[in-house]
């Protein structure tokens, strides 16, 4: 009939079925069954199930002199760090609030550096530098985690100079004991709150095409990029989490440093310099924190080669600054350093 047009036979596999009741047919579609069944299994087998940096450099010679310099870099770091932990733990002039806050900086750094440098150094002399899927997601988290837990410190640091300056009669009642162990348990709260919020993200997208990461490390706004969807809305949905989180936190804290610098101006000049020297330590490290963060993450127009820099400078660069800034720009830490450089060599004497 030329009306009626029919599948053709290959689609279709007739089985009669009780011819005694009449032709009744069960119709089985394998040809269709077998093309779903083929896309399956090739969708299973093309899932992304690591991912491969790119690195900083393909020249093998520099690559050489950046191990040299990295690894020197995250030995700086690690020395430091501990250096301002033990200190401020064995040195009872030190124990107040904003030492107190300093130790568990350096405690933070010093974890948000050993996310990220460890590997790059070690990455310098492997040919392919790969991460598993589970890995990366690993260091989404803890990068997020560490960091959002360094900029509640900062605020509560910040917080801490502005009650000793411009509140100092009520600075010990408001900065007690149980007020330092509190900051410390929201700061960590916060920081997984975070990095969970971002992990969200990132863990149930599909990933079965490209999975070479323009870095040496794997963060959300690149590694978003290469799903198999479209991620704009993610990349919205990032810049309202984590760059409105450091952008409001980074305004609170210049409006805070900006009162307190204010106040200082009003009091004499012998009493000030010395509010003055640690205040400034505070901001400085406060802007090379905030500064690559808001690049990153709150900056509409990204740029790889300066993303890619701004990244070492935030896992590298800054934890190693922060001890030298401190220890340099603070006569208590220099003072308590000597003495435990005393101590040692005391000790060293006796036994």
């Amino acid at each position: 009939m030329s009306g009626v047009s029919c599948p053709p036979p290959s689609l279709l596999f007739i089985i009669p079925v009780k011819p005694g009741l009449g032709h009744f047919f069960h119709i089985k579609v394998t040809e269709a069954a077998t093309f779903w069944n083929e896309s399956t299994s090739e969708t299973n087998n093309s899932i992304v199930t690591e991912f491969i940096f790119l690195g900083l450099s393909d020249s093998q010679e520099l690559q050489i002199f950046l191990f040299v310099l990295f690894f020197v870099f995250y030995g700086g770091i690690v020395f430091g760090n501990l250096l301002i932990v033990i200190t401020v733990v064995s040195d009872s002039h030190l124990h107040s609030p904003m030492y107190f806050l300093l130790a568990n900086l350096s405690v933070i750094d010093l974890s948000l550096s050993s996310v990220t440098a460890p590997k790059m150094i070690t990455d310098f002399f492997s040919q392919r530098k790969a991460i598993s899927f589970k890995g990366c997601l690993v260091q989404i988290f803890l990068l997020h985690f560490f960091g959002g837990s360094e900029m509640v410190i900062l605020i509560a640091m910040g917080f801490d100079r502005y009650v000793a300056i411009c509140r100092p009669l009520h600075y010990t009642t408001i900065m007690c004991g149980n007020a330092c162990v509190g900051i410390m348990a929201v700061a960590w709260g916060i920081g997984f709150l975070h990095s969970v919020s971002q992990l969200a993200f990132a863990i149930h997208l599909p990933f079965c095409g490209p999975n070479e990461v323009d870095s040496f490390h794997c963060d959300l706004p690149r590694v978003i990029k290469l799903a198999c969807t479209d991620t704009y809305k993610l990349d919205i949905m990032v810049i309202a989490n984590s760059g409105v989180f450091t952008v409001c936190s980074f305004v609170l804290l210049i409006i805070s440093y900006t009162i307190i610098l204010m106040t200082i101006q009003r009091r004499p000049s012998d009493r000030s310099s010395k509010a003055l020297s640690t205040l400034t330590a505070h901001i400085t490290v406060v802007l090379l924190f905030f500064g690559p963060c808001v690049f990153i993450y709150a900056w509409p127009f990204p740029i790889k080669s300066l993303d890619k820099f701004l990244a070492v400078f935030y896992s590298v660069i800054t934890p190693l600054l922060n001890p030298i800034i401190y220890t340099l720009r603070n006569k208590d830490m220099k003072t308590a350093i000597r003495r435990l450089r005393k101590w040692d060599v005391h000790s060293s004497v006796k036994s």
